[in-house]
């Protein structure tokens, strides 16, 4: 853990471009991910509630993001739709679940891989098949974000 500027960081919350660790870099009111759900129609009839929940938990976990930094859109689809490959990556992909997360580029892969894993895990334990879901993050820099301030 690591005090910078009276603001207390943990995990891996160094700068993957430039590796400095500077307030800047770090705070963590400007460090929300934000979570875009693509999914079925009957899906998100049935479970986008639980989906989200579980998909906040894991970044709360993994990311170390504060409880209230919730911030999700879930589009649901029309079986045409989603169009994919159901043996992409040798799974046996029956439904396609996607979650795509923009974030600041700020972590570290092994922290990306954890949180991966960790959704899935969450997903799974609502009877989601880890073959079914397939996230994508994609990163950017501080100045790429308006919250509001």
């Amino acid at each position: 853990m690591a005090v910078w500027a009276g603001i207390v960081h943990r995990r891996e919350w160094s700068c993957v471009s430039c590796g400095r660790v500077e307030r800047h870099h770090l705070e963590k009111e400007k460090c929300m991910p934000l979570i875009q759900v693509d999914l079925s129609r009957e899906r998100f009839e049935r479970s986008h509630e639980v989906i989200g929940a579980a998909i906040h938990s894991a970044q709360i976990e993994v990311l170390d993001i504060p409880p209230a930094d919730r911030f999700q859109v879930f589009t649901p689809r029309e079986s045409n739709e989603l169009k994919f490959d159901p043996t992409y990556n040798d799974v046996d992909r029956k439904d396609l679940l996607l979650i795509r997360i923009t974030a600041v580029h700020m972590y570290s892969v092994a922290l990306k891989k954890s949180l991966f894993a960790n959704i899935v895990l969450k997903l799974s334990l609502l009877g989601i098949r880890p073959d079914d879901i397939l996230i994508c993050l994609t990163e950017n820099g501080f100045e790429d974000w308006w919250a509001g301030r």
